[in-house]
């Protein structure tokens, strides 16, 4: 039983799986919107919300911690100088999920994650 066992496995080992995760949030940060698998956004959702609180947080420190995760400088950069900003007054939920049907090829559930304005 999977009780109290947090987070996707994603039928990917573990380190795929974390880079997976890291380009993805990098590409959401850099971009505002992806198109890909409703669970994949689902789990980038989390991860990407943490990355903009630590932007708003604006502190050495959690910068540090941002470029540990998210492997671009320029977008860490934007993040804590553009995006976090903008979210200054939020509490929260700053991405947005909009679904879009099934996948041509494999039915797969697709949604547009973007960052809320």
């Amino acid at each position: 039983m999977r009780h109290k066992v947090a987070g996707r496995k994603l039928s990917r080992p573990t380190k795929h799986r974390r880079a997976l995760y890291r380009s993805q949030v990098s590409a959401l940060l850099d971009h505002e919107k992806i198109v890909t698998t409703e669970a994949k956004a689902k789990e980038v959702r989390s991860l990407a919300e943490k990355m903009i609180t630590l932007g708003k947080d604006g502190s050495l420190a959690s910068r540090r911690e941002a470029l540990a995760f998210v492997p671009d400088k320029g977008v860490v950069d934007r993040l804590f100088k553009e995006i976090a900003p903008g979210y200054a007054d939020r509490n929260g939920g700053y991405t947005r999920l909009v679904r879009l049907g099934p996948r041509a090829g494999d039915n797969a559930p697709m949604v547009q994650i973007e960052l809320v304005k």
